[in-house]
């Protein structure tokens, strides 16, 4: 089992990565949290890794952090979620948001993820409610009571952050403020923000 890989990024085409480690170059499938995370092609990174066996092929997946790489190992071992949809799943919703839909046992808020339906988010909160203490430190990350004014500070940037790239993307002040205001729920970052708001444009 190949769990870290240090080396240079090559290639960032989330979700396809390309590293090189001592002039062999890996393949590796990451969600966009962890592309959006990386360095410039041609500086170092590591990657939390897990090496998926099948009949066809050995496909390697890579994290920024061990946080994200326990969420997707716990994915995949529930009935219907493939690592396919793990990834799917990583890359539209942060890890802490995500368990929080777990423990608010809310499927509006999972099915907001591109791939997951209702069924689909139902089952999410059934199997993964009893799996959240196997995340560990994942658990830790979530917002307390005395972390809420941090996190009002951090929504304001993340809001700030994506009107200033729709504006760059060519999209007018109100039209990029009315977008983002529309999308935007709480915990989420800019990058999962202006995706949303460029698919509701």
């Amino acid at each position: 089992m190949i769990g870290r890989i240090s080396g240079i990024l090559i290639e960032n085409k989330a979700p396809d990565l390309l590293v090189d480690v001592h002039g062999v170059g890996y393949d590796i499938k990451a969600p966009l949290s962890t592309a959006f995370a990386l360095p410039h092609v041609g500086e170092s990174v590591v990657l939390h890794t897990h090496l998926a066996v099948r009949e066809d092929a050995h496909v390697l997946y890579g994290f920024n952090t061990q946080q994200e790489r326990t969420l997707f190992r716990t994915l995949i071992k529930i009935s219907g979620v493939g690592p396919k949809l793990a990834l799917a799943i990583l890359s539209g919703m942060e890890t802490p948001r995500f368990i929080q839909c777990i423990q608010d046992q809310d499927p509006g808020g999972l099915v907001k993820i591109p791939g997951v339906g209702k069924k689909t988010a139902e089952r999410l909160i059934v199997e993964m409610k009893d799996k959240l203490a196997a995340l560990g430190s994942a658990g830790e990350a979530l917002m307390t009571p005395l972390e809420a004014q941090v996190a009002r500070v951090e929504r304001h940037d993340a809001l700030a952050d994506a009107e200033s790239a729709l504006l760059a993307l060519g999209y007018k002040p109100a039209q990029a403020t009315k977008a983002v205001e529309k999308v935007a729920l709480d915990g989420m970052s800019s990058e999962e923000i202006i995706r949303a708001a460029l698919k509701a444009i």
